[in-house]
């Protein structure tokens, strides 16, 4: 049996500006599983700086807060308990516009690496 506790990880700065607690990673985990899974957070009035995985695959779940999501230049208002897919290389970024942390699960497939990740200008 695998069980983690989100409250067991440290933050981490991720390179477009989210706090990440990498959850499950089947590199670092070993555990036969395509995807990873990190617990994210944006700060009241904050958001994610535009960027793209260019190989992978990502879906947010999100669990508190309010968002505006932006993928490829089209932007909705996200709610607790929607799931946003983002299909590999699309530009993409997600700002808290709530008065509470904007709190989501980031699933990625394949696995996140870090090349394969990359800030948009």
């Amino acid at each position: 049996m695998f069980v983690r506790d989100v409250r067991d990880y440290g933050d981490i700065k991720s390179i477009d500006n989210a706090i990440l607690k990498e959850l499950l990673h089947p590199s670092r985990d070993k555990i036969n599983v395509g995807y990873s899974i990190a617990y994210a957070r944006v700060k009241p009035g904050e958001e994610t700086l535009l960027h793209r995985l260019k190989e992978s695959s990502e879906v947010y779940y999100i669990l508190e807060g309010v968002g505006e999501m932006y993928v490829d230049g089209e932007k909705r208002k996200v709610f607790p308990n929607q799931i946003i897919y983002i299909p590999p290389n699309s530009i993409q970024k997600i700002g808290n516009i709530g008065e509470t942390d904007l709190v989501f699960l980031c699933i990625v497939y394949p696995p996140w690496r870090s090349e394969d990740e990359e800030l948009v200008k």
